[in-house]
């Protein structure tokens, strides 16, 4: 079972749109969320003449409605952003828009130890599929060329920034749970899991989904309408076209979508509307098999226990 974790999260200039600053207690780790307007005021920071990892996130220019991520490393973690900042004809990167800088307090990071890291984020991040990655295929092989001490060492830093990352809004090392069938609301690896939920209708739509630390994931293999019902609605609209360019959902012989992989949505409503190709209210679409218990009644029962 895990146990809780104290992050310290610093706003730098005093606003949650500028350079925000992470730390997990006892960890010798420092994290650094900044947009790409401010990159003269990190530049300027301490951490950006340490060695350290890098993460470039911004819209991705080869897909609409995408975001696209590239990780590096440096043994200047500052050189390495003001290159990026440059055109892409002089060597940098125009896609990004925010970067997130991890460096170490005790300033023990070898060249050795960013490159297994950085390639361990390559390999978690194209894996977990949340965002595309832009780095290049040769890059993802794994590194392995390190003491076992050293490679537990960098183990425990990815799973810190596995924490740290996704409370500073980039969910992009953040692996999607399995399905875990269950009865009721239960903890299992510090993950809050509810019951498997359903949806079904007359025209043969069949979905699953399970509702994980916060998320609610419809499973591959579930059923999905592949016409839109009407123009209303058009930001689900946008999404159930972004998915099928994604070929998360792809055509079946019967006409209908099918869902290629586990896909997490933010709330059972957004998931029931990609599902039924319309607005629709998830709370009662969605519904327990063996009890016929709606999303809905399920959550006001976990509510009548407290």
């Amino acid at each position: 079972m895990n146990h809780g974790k104290s992050i310290r999260m610093f706003l730098a200039d005093g606003t949650p749109g500028g350079i925000i600053t992470a730390e997990i207690i006892n960890w010798t780790g420092h994290v650094i969320s900044a947009p790409r307007s401010r990159l003269a005021d990190v530049l300027k920071r301490p951490e950006a003449g340490r060695a350290g990892l890098y993460i470039l996130v911004g819209d991705d220019p080869a897909e609409s409605d995408s975001r696209v991520a590239y990780i590096g490393e440096s043994e200047i973690v500052g050189d390495r952003l003001a290159q990026h900042n440059k055109p892409e004809s002089a060597g940098g990167k125009d896609f990004w828009d925010r970067m997130f800088i991890f460096t170490s307090k005790d300033a023990n990071l070898t060249k050795g130890h960013l490159r297994y890291v950085e390639s361990k984020l390559i390999s978690i991040a194209s894996h977990a599929g949340r965002l595309s990655v832009a780095n290049v295929k040769g890059k993802q092989n794994e590194y392995g060329v390190l003491p076992e001490a050293d490679i537990a060492d960098m183990q425990y830093l990815i799973e810190q920034l596995q924490i740290v990352l996704p409370a500073l809004g980039l969910e992009l090392l953040r692996a999607i749970p399995a399905q875990t069938v269950t009865q009721g609301s239960t903890e299992q690896g510090g993950n809050t899991q509810s019951p498997l939920f359903a949806l079904t209708n007359r025209q043969g739509i069949s979905a699953t989904a399970q509702e994980i630390d916060g998320e609610f994931i419809v499973r591959k293999g579930s059923l999905a309408r592949a016409q839109w019902e009407n123009e209303k609605w058009a930001s689900y609209k946008k999404l159930h076209q972004g998915m099928q360019d994604a070929k998360k959902l792809v055509p079946t012989d019967n006409g209908m979508l099918v869902f290629t992989e586990d896909c997490p949505f933010n709330s059972p409503s957004a998931a029931a509307a990609i599902i039924l190709a319309r607005n629709a209210n998830g709370r009662t679409e969605w519904h327990i098999p063996d009890t016929g218990q709606s999303y809905a009644d399920w959550q006001n029962t976990q509510l009548a226990e407290i």
